[in-house]
């Protein structure tokens, strides 16, 4: 195939839009056994503008029809010419497998983002705990990549769990970013060694005992974690008990909040009004030329789906920020979890998954 042009300089171009969707894979990286990052260019050679922890969504061309998956972006932002995601083959997921399998350089995907609130940015400190698991590393190394980027001086402990050594993702890398600056701390915790080589750090699962011995100075961090969901459970456990205050612990996770509270947005700013039980309202698909009747408790991307519209989702209760369309007019109760920016809202931009009628409400769909 022949050569990708080479990318113009950075005061030529602009900043992605996401509603250009297309990004064009340039560079495949085997990681570990089942890990691969894959790097993207813009097809349009803008630019990327995001903050360390955030994700995309991709729209995978899956032989069953398209399939809408998740990934964290483990690139920094400080490195703003391509993007990358690093992508774990979990035995149950499909697209996983199939990102894997098939996703080359030159291959084109439609892409939606970056979103998300997992981000350091949102609660700077002096002292960061990162602790992952798996291929829940890859917000971690986001953040720790920026802040190794950009020379700040930000005191980082980071514990990352594996099942082996060999099966410990950018190990490398990390080793070198710990052994140039004084500021990350590494600390890797293996379920067993491998075979063929030996192994003289810990062993095992995460326990309290080893937190204290690794991170004496736990109670004084803000603390990320990433991993499967046992995992984090079992982190949140020993940071519980230990009489940690937890509003200093954050996950990652594309599963639903078990709480969250909404806001009522439209043009002139917050309302006060609630979807009404029982209450008659009106979409128009002002871009297809469609109305429907609803309730207030109908949610815009529910009544898309039952006249046959096609709005992109994901996650389907305001995280990955997919279904993001823009309100023409009205008003909606939008109770997301962080799938779009304060920015985004004011300017007139709703999620479809989340957001209530008020009445008679005008979308561009």
């Amino acid at each position: 195939m022949p050569l990708r042009p080479r990318p113009k300089h950075l005061d030529e171009m602009r900043p992605w839009n996401d509603k250009a969707q297309v990004l064009e894979c340039v560079q495949v990286l085997t990681e570990t056994r089942d890990v691969k990052t894959f790097s993207f260019l813009a097809a349009d050679d803008s630019w990327f503008r995001y903050t360390p922890g955030q994700f995309v969504t991709f729209e995978l061309p899956m032989p069953g029809g398209a399939m809408l998956r998740t990934y964290t972006l483990s690139s920094s932002p400080s490195r703003p010419l391509s993007v990358s995601v690093t992508v774990k083959a979990q035995n149950a997921s499909v697209a996983s497998r199939w990102m894997l399998d098939n996703v080359k350089p030159g291959t084109q995907l439609k892409a939606y983002g970056p979103a998300g609130i997992f981000t350091f940015h949102n609660h700077p400190a002096d002292k960061y705990l990162f602790i992952s698991a798996g291929s829940g590393i890859t917000p971690m190394m986001s953040m720790t990549r920026y802040l190794f980027d950009v020379g700040q001086k930000t005191d980082v402990s980071f514990i990352h769990c594996a099942r082996s050594p060999s099966d410990i993702i950018f190990r490398s890398e990390l080793e070198r970013m710990a052994a140039r600056v004084p500021d990350i701390d590494l600390a890797w915790i293996v379920e067993q060694p491998d075979p063929l080589d030996g192994w003289t750090g810990f062993k095992g699962r995460i326990n309290a005992l080893m937190l204290e011995l690794i991170t004496p100075d736990y109670q004084e961090r803000e603390v990320f974690c990433c991993g499967p969901a046992i995992f984090m459970q079992t982190v949140r456990d020993i940071l519980n008990a230990s009489g940690f205050d937890m509003n200093r612990y954050h996950e990652e996770s594309f599963s639903a909040p078990v709480d969250g509270e909404g806001a009522l947005v439209d043009s002139a700013g917050p309302l006060e009004a609630l979807p009404q039980e029982g209450a008659a309202a009106k979409i128009i698909f002002r871009g297809s030329g469609v109305e429907a009747d609803c309730l207030e408790t109908d949610t815009i991307l529910k009544i898309a789906k039952e006249i046959g519209l096609n709005i992109p989702s994901a996650c389907t209760f305001g995280v990955c920020g997919t279904c993001r369309v823009e309100k023409l007019s009205g008003e909606v109760h939008m109770a997301h979890n962080g799938g779009i920016s304060e920015d985004e809202i004011a300017e007139g931009f709703i999620l479809a998954c989340c957001s209530r009628p008020i009445g008679r409400v005008e979308v561009d769909v």
